[in-house]
């Protein structure tokens, strides 16, 4: 093997840039991007050569060049986040952006977001507004709430709330309600940071009215209710409900306020699903502020809504911290399109995509598993395609005890392991998140988008992800992207 030789067939820069593959990159891209790639190309494929016993393999490096630098540029460009496909079976699924928008909702928001808005600009007035002017009349029909804001998450909202009502004073919370949410953040630690003083009471299972009673002192600002929507206690347990409360708001002039960590808006149960409360309960039964999440079981962006009477909900609108925790102008619009769908249950439950994902008849789900097993089938593909029954769960933290009946596509493969399947799924120019199962891989159809079906047969057959070699995933993605 002559080593310097197939140095001397390496392409120099110059004529490289005389490609006329190269000069349409440079031409969409940039001249100094693909300089850098080439130069990166060219220090691998020569460490590649160095190392290389095989000139026949060495040769073929070589003659991939060009097809390489494009790759190497067009990743440059290529956003790390992107779309995939969930076929988890976990709806509101946190690493993968929780509550999907969907398509007409997001229109809406492009077409506000994309050129100037009235964000902060009342058109009646003709002076400067509220942003959350557009949502705040939404929420307080929705919910029967005074007034109502929105910042950027629910712990957000927390911090708000106590650094508004508690600060330097005491919150009086029950510890079977002091939880952790996702990423080790946690309730104590948040009200920490707000400045209120936490005054735990009661036991881990059980806590009494006359506990909340014994902790009332002149430092005592907020007395506070955390729904423990991401866990359950069960069996010799006892909690104070907010209307319980509610007498000793009233004997001792002190808020109660409640956060609800998930939030609904609809109760689900009459869908078969275990009751959970509403805000509109909470609103009902007395809290003076209430406080959940945008992005669980309402079907929006992320957001820490708070609802509750004006006076207080005035105080965190001139609180400082506001400022660092408000929301953007897609949050704002996204909020608002979203919430106007719950004006009617029926088009919430229709037009939300978590909460037709919660709501779909196990039937419907059954049906689409079926056609796309079809569709699987008609590709001829090395695996064995089959359905079955499985249950999914709602995710997010939300009613963490509830299976919902559903069905999954299975897909054992034949010329590959399944690990490598689900390995080269995570890897396709619309990656495909499944669970792996008794060997095989389980796209469960709750929460597989259906849009897709077809584009997934297709995909599988042109790449031959199931064959021994694969077909080069990113070669494709960029020449079937319409890129230059």
């Amino acid at each position: 093997m002559n080593k310097n030789l197939l140095f001397r067939r390496i392409p120099k820069v110059d004529v490289l840039l005389e490609n006329e593959t190269i000069k349409k990159m440079i031409d969409y891209y940039s001249y100094d991007s693909v300089l850098e790639a080439i130069r990166t190309e060219l220090e691998a494929l020569r460490t590649y050569i160095g190392s290389c016993e095989e000139e026949e393999k060495a040769q073929e490096q070589i003659d991939r060049l060009c097809e390489r630098i494009e790759l190497n540029v067009a990743a440059m460009y290529r956003p790390n986040m992107t779309r995939v496909l969930n076929g988890t079976g976990t709806i509101l699924h946190t690493n993968l952006g929780r509550a999907p928008l969907s398509g007409e909702h997001l229109k809406q928001v492009t077409y506000i977001a994309s050129g100037y808005s009235n964000l902060e600009y009342d058109l009646e007035a003709g002076k400067r507004g509220e942003r959350y002017s557009h949502f705040e009349e939404l929420l307080c029909k929705i919910t029967g709430a005074e007034a109502a804001m929105a910042v950027n998450n629910n712990a957000a909202a927390v911090m708000l709330i106590l650094s508004s009502m508690a600060k330097g004073g005491e919150a009086v919370v029950s510890r079977g309600e002091l939880v952790e949410v996702g990423g080790k953040f946690r309730i104590p630690d948040v009200m920490e940071q707000s400045g209120a003083v936490l005054r735990e009471i009661g036991t881990t299972n059980k806590t009494h009215i006359s506990d909340y009673e014994d902790a009332v002192t002149e430092e005592t600002k907020v007395f506070m209710k955390v729904h423990t929507s991401n866990y359950r206690i069960v069996g010799f347990t006892d909690t104070v409900p907010i209307s319980e409360l509610v007498s000793l708001k009233e004997k001792y002039d002190i808020p109660v306020i409640e956060d609800l960590g998930s939030g609904v808006l609809i109760d689900l149960s009459k869908y078969g699903l275990t009751y959970e409360p509403t805000v509109q309960d909470s609103v009902r039964n007395g809290a003076d502020v209430v406080c959940f999440s945008g992005d669980k079981l309402l079907g929006g962006p992320q957001a820490g809504i708070i609802v509750g009477k004006k006076k207080y909900i005035d105080l965190m609108k001139k609180n400082q911290l506001t400022r660092a925790l408000r929301i953007d102008k897609f949050t704002a619009s996204a909020l608002e399109v979203v919430l106007r769908e719950y004006l009617s249950e029926e088009r919430a439950v229709k037009n939300i995509p978590a909460l037709h994902m919660i709501t779909k008849r196990v039937e419907e789900v059954e049906q689409d598993a079926k056609k796309f097993r079809r569709l699987l089938k008609r590709a001829d593909l090395p695996a064995e395609i089959d359905i079955e029954e499985c249950e999914s769960q709602i995710g997010g933290g939300s009613l963490p005890l509830e299976r919902i009946p559903s069905t999954a596509v299975t897909i054992r493969p034949l010329k590959i392991t399944t690990p490598e399947l689900e390995e080269r799924l995570r890897h396709l120019p619309v990656p495909v998140i499944g669970r792996t199962a008794n060997d095989r891989i389980l796209l469960d159809m709750r929460t597989f988008d259906g849009q897709f079906m077809n584009y997934f047969a297709k995909i599988l057959k042109e790449l031959n992800v199931l064959e021994k070699e694969g077909n080069q995933y990113e070669a494709y993605y960029y020449r079937n992207s319409g890129t230059y």
